[in-house]
């Protein structure tokens, strides 16, 4: 796993499949995302405080493949948006993406990944809920990539955790593998508008600085 410092309280943790995020405030941290289900022991490496809350962007297996294990065994509180609780919780079943012709072949080429356990959920969120980190972090509401995705905004540092309603591989573009296309342009036209400079995503690499005129360019091609 590799580690990026991203902001002097923002760390990325780089896994072979997407990423996660740590924030801290003084010895208090919060991890966005999980990871795949073997990553717990890779992020229990570089917690150097008590882990209060891990945040879920999405149910999918590379987000919170690791949530189950990390917040039993940390006892931390676990949030998500109300509408991907109960699949986080293993309720009901997440939606499949509805596939455009470019990205057949994409997915045909990923390997699969394992299975995400159930996770419970403490906190459900909707948008506009604002969560005990970073001065402030307001939840975003970004349907589309799936039907209850959130980001984070945090006013006060300027910085944004897209999720996989963007991604940043080559270039800032709309996220793949979803499962409304034009609700997922329009959330990705929606983040557009924040006031942001630092934007970390679920897939490809932090920008550190000019993230909102990266996420402008981006919505201005869908």
């Amino acid at each position: 796993m590799d580690v990026i410092e991203v902001l002097p309280r923002l760390r990325m943790l780089c896994f072979p499949v997407g990423a996660a995020y740590l924030w801290q405030d003084d010895d208090e941290l919060t991890l966005i995302d999980t990871g795949t289900t073997d990553c717990a022991a890779k992020i229990e490496e570089v917690l150097d405080g008590e882990l209060r809350r891990i945040v879920l962007t999405h149910w999918h297996e590379d987000h919170m493949g690791s949530a189950a294990e990390l917040a039993a065994r940390h006892g931390a509180e676990v949030v998500a948006h109300r509408l991907e609780a109960p699949v986080i919780r293993g309720e009901a079943a997440g939606a499949p993406p509805v596939l455009e012709e470019f990205e057949v072949p994409i997915r045909a080429a990923l390997p699969p990944l394992p299975l995400a356990p159930p996770c419970r959920v403490d906190r459900e969120v909707e948008d506009g809920d604002v969560l005990e980190f970073g001065g402030g972090a307001m939840v975003v509401a970004v349907p589309g990539h799936t039907d209850g995705s959130i980001a984070l905004h945090l006013p006060g540092p300027r910085a944004l955790f897209t999720g996989d309603a963007v991604a940043n591989v080559g270039q800032t573009m709309l996220g793949i593998f979803n499962t409304d296309r034009t609700q997922a342009i329009e959330s990705l036209h929606r983040l557009a508008e924040l006031e942001v400079d630092t934007a970390v995503f679920g897939h490809g690499a932090p920008i550190s600085h000019g993230a909102a005129a990266a996420l402008q360019a981006a919505a201005s091609a869908v």
